[in-house]
């Protein structure tokens, strides 16, 4: 069977819905994947996951690799029976990780070198290891290595990063080869903030025949509009029958308008991040458990959300546990936060179905301007 399929269009826009067939699941898209990082999605048990509708979530190969070892995953079982998670798991290559160390890295044609972030030991990641690493993990949904570039890297710098990525994908497909039956291989679009690279990047990722193809490089501090020209700049010469991930986007308008561009897939810490952080996500906006406001509401966050916070608590409880800093705060609004965006792409899907996007934008428009 096909890992994708699509099952409508907007006639109004490039949107569209599809299933990604995976593990013997069946993924409905445009999907939102939480971020499990070291093996959990933070705070949350594994069936609660599932139970809220999950049944694709995004694993760290880097962090894994390192701690506890793609070795030592692989000699109990691969990542989900390390973790329990019996349906699909989607790892990134790493590339972005070792981007964010800074000083601490080294990027040339053959790979990565980088001191740990953790005991300062010295590893090396070429495209090689970083899809060997991912097959001891026991990827469904593998990710080609990547270079990542700052903000202001020069447009030289740029070129030659794209042309370097494009080379890494190649040896990453050559490597993968062995178990292209079994998990499937995403090249990934750079080019930085220029639109011409953008294209040039996209077209010839997309000469190397995959399951499917990410977008990276965005929503790293750069404005919302010079973001959505990338992307159109970057999804235009895209297979239309692949499935296209938008990587590290979760803000409720940037989901909708990604996916009125064609987008089928995201992933991104919102939702856990904000929930640690006392910030819930609801149909009326965002809510800071913070706010003296909330000290005697007996209200739930959210009138109508089927998560065990609304129906069980009030705003004043969880408020209480959040000032308090009790665990149980984390657990409880990462679970309404999961819900929220869960709710929130099945509302986006049926949009798409009904030729409704823009009103669905409009509504969310009127609470999370200010979020992006």
């Amino acid at each position: 069977m096909a890992l994708f399929s699509i099952t409508s269009r907007d006639p109004n826009s490039r949107a569209r819905t599809g299933v990604l067939h995976l593990r013997g699941c069946e993924i409905e898209t445009p999907a939102f994947m939480p971020v499990g990082t070291r093996g959990t999605v933070k705070a949350m048990l594994p069936e609660e996951v599932a139970e809220i509708g999950y049944k694709l979530i995004l694993g760290n190969t880097f962090h894994l690799h390192l701690r506890p070892g793609s070795e030592l995953i692989e000699r109990l079982g691969g990542l989900h029976k390390f973790m329990n998670w019996p349906h699909a798991i989607l790892t990134d290559s790493g590339g972005f990780q070792v981007y964010s160390l800074a000083d601490m890295r080294k990027i040339s044609e053959e790979g990565a070198e980088f001191s740990s972030p953790y005991d300062g030991a010295k590893v090396r990641i070429r495209p090689e290891d970083s899809i060997t690493i991912q097959h001891r993990l026991g990827s469904d949904i593998v990710m080609a290595f990547d270079e990542c570039l700052d903000f202001d890297a020069p447009a030289e710098a740029v070129r030659a990063s794209v042309e370097m990525t494009l080379r890494w994908l190649e040896r990453c497909k050559r490597a993968h080869e062995p178990r292209k039956d079994t998990s499937h291989l995403f090249g990934i679009v750079q080019g930085h903030f220029n639109p011409e690279l953008r294209d040039y990047s996209a077209r010839h990722t997309a000469e190397i025949d995959l399951p499917g193809y990410a977008i990276g490089g965005l929503s790293v501090g750069e404005p919302e509009p010079l973001m959505m020209s990338m992307l159109e700049a970057a999804i235009g010469p895209l297979p239309e029958e692949k499935p296209r991930y938008a990587m590290g986007i979760g803000l409720p308008l940037n989901l909708i308008d990604m996916v009125a561009r064609g987008v089928d897939m995201f992933d991104c810490v919102v939702p856990t991040r904000n929930a640690r952080n006392g910030r819930v996500f609801t149909f009326e906006g965002v809510r800071s458990m913070k706010q003296a406001q909330y000290a005697e509401d007996d209200a739930p966050l959210e009138d109508g959300c089927p998560c065990e916070a609304c129906r069980k608590y009030s705003r004043a409880y969880l408020r209480h546990l959040y000032t308090c800093n009790e665990i149980l705060s984390s657990r409880l609004l990462t679970g309404h936060n999961l819900t929220f965006f869960w709710r929130l792409m099945e509302r986006i899907r049926d949009a798409v179905r009904t030729s409704s996007l823009p009103q669905l934008r409009a509504e969310i428009a009127a609470v999370y301007a200010k979020e992006g």
